[in-house]
Protein backbone atom coordinates (compact mmCIF):
# COMPACT_ATOMS: atom_id res chain seq x y z
CA UNK A 1 0.00 0.00 0.00
CA UNK A 2 1.41 3.02 -0.76
CA UNK A 3 1.24 6.01 1.76
CA UNK A 4 2.87 9.26 1.08
CA UNK A 5 4.51 11.77 4.07
CA UNK A 6 4.85 15.60 3.54
CA UNK A 7 7.57 17.93 4.81
CA UNK A 8 8.83 21.29 4.51
CA UNK A 9 6.11 23.28 5.51
CA UNK A 10 6.21 26.00 8.04
CA UNK A 11 6.19 30.14 8.13
CA UNK A 12 7.64 32.12 5.81
CA UNK A 13 7.80 36.21 4.81
CA UNK A 14 5.88 37.14 1.60
CA UNK A 15 8.51 37.07 -0.98
CA UNK A 16 10.36 34.28 0.16
CA UNK A 17 10.39 30.29 -0.57
CA UNK A 18 10.05 26.69 0.57
CA UNK A 19 10.49 23.26 -1.06
CA UNK A 20 7.84 20.64 0.08
CA UNK A 21 8.43 17.02 -0.08
CA UNK A 22 6.28 14.05 -0.64
CA UNK A 23 8.35 11.23 0.02
CA UNK A 24 6.68 7.60 -0.91
CA UNK A 25 6.95 4.29 0.99
CA UNK A 26 5.30 0.81 0.69
CA UNK A 27 5.92 1.01 -3.48
CA UNK A 28 7.43 3.35 -5.56
CA UNK A 29 6.02 6.39 -7.72
CA UNK A 30 7.29 5.23 -10.78
CA UNK A 31 4.61 5.23 -13.48
CA UNK A 32 2.43 7.10 -11.84
CA UNK A 33 0.94 10.99 -11.75
CA UNK A 34 1.64 12.82 -8.50
CA UNK A 35 -0.34 15.82 -7.57
CA UNK A 36 0.19 18.75 -5.37
CA UNK A 37 -2.89 20.45 -3.41
CA UNK A 38 -3.56 22.85 -1.32
CA UNK A 39 -6.62 24.05 0.70
CA UNK A 40 -6.83 27.26 2.50
CA UNK A 41 -8.53 27.80 5.74
CA UNK A 42 -12.52 27.98 4.94
CA UNK A 43 -11.86 27.50 1.12
CA UNK A 44 -12.22 24.28 -1.00
CA UNK A 45 -9.21 21.91 -1.93
CA UNK A 46 -7.48 23.14 -5.44
CA UNK A 47 -4.96 21.81 -7.25
CA UNK A 48 -1.26 23.07 -7.69
CA UNK A 49 0.50 21.36 -10.39
CA UNK A 50 0.65 17.27 -11.49
CA UNK A 51 3.64 15.84 -12.90
CA UNK A 52 3.39 12.27 -14.63
CA UNK A 53 6.86 10.21 -13.29
CA UNK A 54 6.68 8.34 -17.10
CA UNK A 55 7.75 11.22 -18.66
CA UNK A 56 7.79 14.18 -16.09
CA UNK A 57 5.52 16.05 -18.09
CA UNK A 58 3.47 18.20 -15.97
CA UNK A 59 0.30 20.85 -15.77
CA UNK A 60 -0.18 23.33 -13.64
CA UNK A 61 -3.21 25.34 -12.43
CA UNK A 62 -3.26 28.85 -14.13
CA UNK A 63 -2.72 30.35 -10.89
CA UNK A 64 0.60 28.82 -10.16
CA UNK A 65 2.15 29.19 -13.20
CA UNK A 66 5.35 31.38 -12.93
CA UNK A 67 5.79 30.56 -9.63
CA UNK A 68 5.72 27.20 -8.52
CA UNK A 69 7.37 24.22 -9.92
CA UNK A 70 7.22 20.49 -9.60
CA UNK A 71 10.05 17.55 -9.73
CA UNK A 72 10.34 14.36 -9.39
CA UNK A 73 13.55 12.81 -8.31
CA UNK A 74 13.47 8.69 -7.18
CA UNK A 75 10.39 7.70 -4.97
CA UNK A 76 9.89 11.96 -3.96
CA UNK A 77 8.29 14.95 -5.78
CA UNK A 78 9.09 18.29 -4.87
CA UNK A 79 6.85 21.26 -5.05
CA UNK A 80 9.33 24.51 -5.17
CA UNK A 81 7.57 27.61 -4.31
CA UNK A 82 8.44 31.18 -4.75
CA UNK A 83 7.56 35.03 -4.29
CA UNK A 84 5.07 33.55 -2.04
CA UNK A 85 2.15 35.88 -0.66
CA UNK A 86 -0.28 35.53 2.15
CA UNK A 87 -2.75 33.61 -0.47
CA UNK A 88 -0.55 30.54 -0.72
CA UNK A 89 -1.23 29.70 3.47
CA UNK A 90 -3.06 26.93 3.41
CA UNK A 91 -2.18 23.09 3.99
CA UNK A 92 -0.61 21.78 1.32
CA UNK A 93 -1.08 17.68 0.50
CA UNK A 94 0.57 15.27 -2.14
CA UNK A 95 -1.14 12.34 -3.86
CA UNK A 96 -0.68 9.64 -6.48
CA UNK A 97 -2.65 7.89 -8.66
CA UNK A 98 -2.69 4.04 -9.33
CA UNK A 99 0.25 2.97 -10.87
CA UNK A 100 0.22 3.02 -14.82
CA UNK A 101 -2.01 6.36 -14.48
CA UNK A 102 0.32 8.61 -16.31
CA UNK A 103 -1.48 11.09 -18.81
CA UNK A 104 -2.56 13.54 -17.20
CA UNK A 105 -4.66 16.14 -20.16
CA UNK A 106 -5.58 18.72 -17.22
CA UNK A 107 -5.79 19.94 -13.36
CA UNK A 108 -9.23 18.22 -13.58
CA UNK A 109 -8.59 14.77 -14.69
CA UNK A 110 -5.45 14.98 -11.96
CA UNK A 111 -7.42 15.67 -9.49
CA UNK A 112 -9.94 12.95 -10.25
CA UNK A 113 -7.07 10.39 -10.52
CA UNK A 114 -5.69 10.60 -7.08
CA UNK A 115 -5.75 7.38 -5.08
CA UNK A 116 -3.66 7.93 -2.48
CA UNK A 117 -3.43 11.07 0.00
CA UNK A 118 -1.11 12.13 2.25
CA UNK A 119 -1.56 14.04 5.57
CA UNK A 120 -0.85 17.57 4.47
CA UNK A 121 1.96 20.20 5.55
CA UNK A 122 1.29 23.38 6.43
CA UNK A 123 2.68 26.49 4.91
CA UNK A 124 2.03 29.72 6.69
CA UNK A 125 3.28 33.10 4.54
CA UNK A 126 3.33 35.72 7.12
CA UNK A 127 5.46 38.94 7.95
Amino acid sequence: QLQLVESGGGLVQPGGSLRLSCAASGSTLRMRTIGWFRQAPGKEREGVLCISTRDSSTIAADSMKGRFTIDNVGDTVYLQMNNLKPDDTAVYYCAASSSGVTTIPSMGRCNAAMHYWGKGTLVTVSS
